[in-house]
């Protein structure tokens, strides 16, 4: 049997990158809601904000430990699978990693022990500097991933020299033209992410009669955290589509559904397209909505994928269902947002049912969200690695199909174990819920010292 080394090593690298993406997706929002936490205690002198903290740090934990795991062996394949994107762009995307590195993961793994193990070790203060620290260092990570991964999207601050790409402006590389709105998109990604597992959780607990002090207390802030970031994102999510417009108007293009240049492009909002006939079938649109939306007038034109030839076209199902389940997850959240904002101003937040239901039923919204935004963006820069530069059957190592199929076979195992083991340990985490808090010496409430133990989660008996 004979394997594509290409197609299986790009399989490879997207199923390593879906799950790297889904801890780091998490973490960067929790650990924002953890510094959060600890400063409203700082704040309030309140036992509940504690024991929410260290609650949701044991989740971190875990998350953040599985996050660097899947992320070093992501790594690896730029070595093993992509050693000639490695040659050619290395000179630009080794320092932006690096930096990331340096700055971010350094500060991270200062700072990490003290705000799991600390806070019966050091003051409140110190322990919650520590926290802090740990939240700007996922942020920073953030920045510099986006970064080089924005400038493989939107090049800029190189020039090429015997075939290799050399910076001449650090500055135009770092903030490349796609990356501002990127990094704005992925950290509002991250926060909604987080929020709506917060607010599942939450919910369940209620449901449940379980903790229901702290988990009224995480619903209410996941609901005015949603209230506020479900738009913002859609707002940047825009942005982000203007952005695509100009630098990468074929992604633009499959995205929408769009084969023909015209003016007053409609809006697709389902179809089948068929990329042989170079057509949609069974189309739903709103007319004119396309130009309106891309261009802000209604006769605006929009190019279409014949402009194109084909071998520098994207796929067009991947990024164009993709997107499509991104942007209704996000509209649902709003949705959801919005009903949390009128059920608060009745006074049935904590006590409608079928609220509670549905905001159990979106506690994975975030990360399927954030899958399909990555996978709209990444296999919409296909056939290239480096946009319009370098393509990606050029980036490949030598390499043989059975090789990467022997190595993905062995991927999916582990993975499955692995990941398998830490998400039960996880839900074995959140079925036990906050512990009851009582007095210590800071004048906040004393939980036991290792705040990473699972307490007994043997099942109650039958009433």
């Amino acid at each position: 049997m004979e394997f594509d080394p290409l197609i299986l090593s790009r399989i490879q690298f997207a199923f390593v990158v879906s799950f790297h993406i889904l801890f780091p997706a998490f973490t960067i929002g929790l650990a924002s809601f953890l510094a959060m936490l600890e400063f409203l205690h700082l704040w309030t002198k309140k036992p509940v904000y504690l024991s929410l903290f260290r609650f949701w740090v044991k989740l971190f934990a875990v998350s953040f430990g599985l996050g660097v795991v899947s992320g070093i062996v992501m790594s690896y394949q730029f070595g093993t699978n992509w050693s000639r994107f490695s040659d050619v762009a290395g000179n630009i995307l080794g320092p932006l990693m690096s930096y990331e590195v340096l700055t971010a993961f350094f500060l991270e793994a200062s700072f990490l022990g003290i705000m799991l193990f600390g806070y019966d070790r050091v003051g409140p203060k110190l322990h919650f500097l520590a926290t802090a620290l740990v939240a700007v260092g996922t942020l920073l990570s953030t920045f510099w991933i986006i970064s080089a991964n924005s400038w493989m999207h939107t090049p800029a601050g190189y020039e090429i020299r015997d075939g290799i790409f050399h910076a001449v402006d650090w500055w135009a590389v770092v903030f490349n033209p796609s990356f501002p709105v990127r990094l704005v998109h992925m950290v509002l990604a991250a926060y909604l992410t987080t929020c709506f597992v917060v607010a599942g959780v939450s919910a369940w607990h209620l449901v449940k009669g379980r903790a229901v002090a702290e988990a009224r207390t995480a619903f209410s802030m996941a609901m005015w955290f949603a209230a506020i970031v479900a738009p913002a994102q859609i707002f940047a999510g825009d942005l982000q589509g203007l952005v695509v417009l100009d630098h990468q108007p074929a992604k633009l293009a499959a995205i929408e559904g769009h084969w023909e240049t015209r003016a007053g492009a409609p809006l697709i909002l389902f179809a089948v397209p068929d990329e042989k006939a170079e057509t949609n079938r069974f189309e739903v649109g709103i007319p004119k909505l396309g130009s309106i939306i891309l261009k802000r007038d209604p006769e605006g034109v929009i190019r279409g994928l014949k402009e194109w030839p084909r071998a520098d076209r994207p796929p067009v199902l991947i990024p164009f269902y993709a997107f499509r389940i991104m942007v209704g997850i996000g509209f649902l959240m709003l949705f959801v947002a919005a009903c949390g904002l009128w059920l608060r101003r009745r006074g049935t937040l904590y006590d409608t049912r079928w609220f509670l239901l549905l905001a159990m039923a979106m506690t994975p919204s975030g990360f399927v969200a954030v899958l399909t935004g990555w996978f709209t963006t990444e296999v919409g820069r296909q056939p290239f690695v480096v946009y319009g530069l370098l393509r990606t059957a050029d980036a490949l190592s030598p390499v043989s199909g059975a090789s990467v199929a022997a190595s993905l076979s062995a991927f999916v195992v582990a993975y499955a174990a692995i990941f398998g083991a830490g998400t039960y340990y996880m839900l074995r985490i959140i079925g036990v819920g906050p512990e009851a808090p009582r007095p210590d010496a800071h004048g906040g409430p004393k939980l036991p010292k290792r705040p990473l133990s699972v307490p007994d989660v043997s099942p109650e008996p039958a009433e």
